[in-house]
């Protein structure tokens, strides 16, 4: 039995013409080593994979050759050429930075530096992710890339150029390496499998394409495991079976489905596919890229941006013709903040269920009957049947309900808003009484239950006399609250204020109301001119707690802070500090990743 050499070192290139998907690159490589002008130090960066070790030992093996071609690749038959195929050159020097990055190891690159080649012009040191040396290496290694002897040439390679010292790169000759693109892995593909005697289907090399993102030694290795996996028969099937790649049809079908608004069988295909084993985030990445691809496809200037074999851009095609313009927009800005807020929802696949809603919910029309709440939009129902059942039961239950509390002004506000604008434009401008509704019954509003800041946006006389109203309507009421319920609604009184509000709202948040004699409350504030501003909304604090607390006897005292009880607030770097003197791995767990503090 032969030895088995994977496709990515057996298939590996020899010369320039074989590097696949870097014609530009080679091209220049090739024309400095047909006129001799060739730099002391060159950069080769760029994504793995995509053939920087590999052209820099096809440039390094032509640089030496005795007799090289009239198009700049080696002859291949010369000594020079023969002692690097057998692995025998002692022109050609490899150096893995990410294991030998000390000075000691770069002394002693240096020192065999000093000893010219024995066949062929140039010694060649070739140095592997390079951005893995360490700061004193590079400060070693400077002096001699700058000033080298004329018999040596450096090659670096990394993949990482920004970690590289600005005085490294401007002494190199930099070639920056493109990724692979679908097209060119796939036809790779193609080659070697009909060199190994294996069967394919395109769709199949499609899907491993795509799963390579750019490097062809990914796409080999990737080859090789769906090659063993199908027993010498790579099917689209079997491929999806192996790498667990979710099946492209799924996204085709979820678009299909939100363009009909059905949400139920979108709920049913997502739990089928996340029983399967299938992330739902991944799922949701999927989906948008997908989106993004049905995007490039409604115009034909930008369908060449489809990576994609004929087949799946021809399904594209016929998939944008079905999909308006914005809902394409709407469904890719839905999709983008559900990525952003995936890693820090604690019930991810709640988001990925409402996401999926939304995007389903795009095209449907709004619904026709009113809705209760301050939602600027109509609310969508999912299930059409579920409504309507709804609708025909909610009537005969509010009859039956009588007033409970007196409107309060910012109640009728609130009522005058939520009428429609013809409305509102043809009443006359008179005091409105409210009336009851047709089953006589009057209509409660959001307002009767609290106070809210965002309720109070008119004059100076009608804020007053809304916090009134509210201190009027649990004027009876005398319920006992505790500290903590207290500083609750101090809290939430602190973020419901509005948006003009919101920098004494920052620091009222820093403030702790206290109980002194029940149902007395103190106010410590730090300074003057936050207690005149204070002292302004004074009646409305007052109101807003005695609405949530439910007792109408509460008092508000503001004192001006003392000087002994004005806390200092730390710093961040402070706090650092106090941090790692409490858990000193935190400052070594800095030091290892290099952070600093902001």
């Amino acid at each position: 039995m032969e030895d088995y050499i994977v496709s990515a070192r057996k298939y590996r290139p020899a010369t320039f013409n074989d590097v696949v998907g870097q014609p530009a690159l080679t091209t220049t490589l090739k024309n400095a080593v047909k006129s001799g002008k060739l730099a002391h130090a060159y950069l080769f960066c760029g994504p793995r994979g995509v053939g920087k070790t590999t052209c820099a030992r096809i440039f390094a093996k032509a640089i030496n050759c005795l007799h090289p071609t009239a198009d700049g690749e080696a002859c291949g038959e010369c000594e020079s050429c023969k002692a690097f195929n057998e692995g025998r050159s002692y022109n050609v020097f490899e150096l893995d930075a990410a294991s030998n990055n000390s000075v000691e190891n770069i002394k002693t690159l240096m020192e065999q530096t000093r000893i010219p080649p024995q066949i062929g012009k140039y010694k060649v040191f070739i140095i592997d992710e390079v951005h893995m040396l360490s700061t004193s290496a590079f400060n070693a290694f400077l002096k001699t890339l700058e000033e080298p002897p004329a018999h040596v040439i450096f090659i670096l390679a990394t993949t990482e150029k920004h970690k590289i010292l600005p005085t490294i790169i401007s002494r190199c000759q930099i070639y920056d390496f493109e990724r692979m693109t679908v097209g060119d892995i796939i036809d790779h593909l193609k080659k070697v499998a009909d060199q190994e005697g294996i069967t394919y289907e395109p769709e199949a090399l499609n899907v491993i394409a795509e799963k390579a993102d750019g490097g062809m030694r990914d796409a080999l290795s990737i080859f090789d495991q769906a090659a063993s996996f199908c027993q010498g028969q790579i099917t689209y099937q079997r491929v999806l079976e192996d790498l667990n790649v979710l099946d492209a049809d799924n996204y085709f079908k979820i678009i299909d489905l939100s363009l009909a608004n059905r949400t139920g069988e979108i709920m049913l295909l997502l739990n089928a596919l996340i029983a399967k084993g299938f992330d739902a985030g991944h799922m949701v990445n999927g989906l948008a890229s997908h989106v993004r691809n049905v995007l490039m496809a409604k115009d034909p200037e930008t369908l060449p941006l489809l990576e994609v074999s004929d087949s799946q851009r021809q399904r594209f095609r016929e998939q944008a013709a079905k999909c308006p313009t914005k809902f394409l927009y709407k469904a890719l800005k839905i999709m983008n903040q559900c990525d952003v807020n995936y890693r820090q929802s604690s019930n991810k696949r709640l988001l990925v269920e409402l996401t999926l809603i939304q995007v389903a919910q795009i095209t449907q029309a709004d619904d026709e009957d009113g809705v209760a709440g301050r939602s600027p939009k109509r609310l969508k129902s999912l299930f059409k049947q579920l409504t309507a059942s709804q609708h025909t039961t909610a009537p005969r239950v509010a009859v039956a309900e009588k007033p409970l509390l007196r409107p309060t002004k910012a109640a009728k506000h609130e009522e005058a808003v939520t009428k429609p604008s013809s409305e509102t434009e043809t009443a006359p401008q008179t005091p409105r009484h409210n009336s009851p509704s047709p089953g006589g019954r009057t209509r409660l509003k959001m307002g009767m239950a609290g106070l809210s800041f965002n309720d109070i946006r008119n004059t100076g006389r009608e804020k007053a006399a809304a916090a009134d109203d509210i201190v009027e309507k649990v004027s009876n009421e005398n319920r006992q609250f505790t500290q903590d319920e207290l500083e609750l609604q101090w809290m939430s009184m602190c973020n419901r204020m509005p948006q003009k509000m919101t920098g004494i709202a920052a620091r009222m948040k820093n403030m702790t109301p206290r109980i002194t004699n029940f149902p007395r409350v103190e106010v410590t504030v730090d300074n003057q001119i936050l207690l005149d501003e204070m002292a302004i909304i004074k009646g409305r604090i007052r109101a807003t707690l005695a609405g949530g607390l439910h007792n109408g006897e509460i008092e508000i005292d503001l004192r001006l802070a003392r000087m002994d009880e004005i806390k200092r607030i730390p710093t961040k770097r402070e706090l650092f500090e106090d941090m790692t003197k409490k858990n000193p791995a935190i400052e070594k767990l800095r030091g290892l990743l290099d952070l600093e503090l902001a």
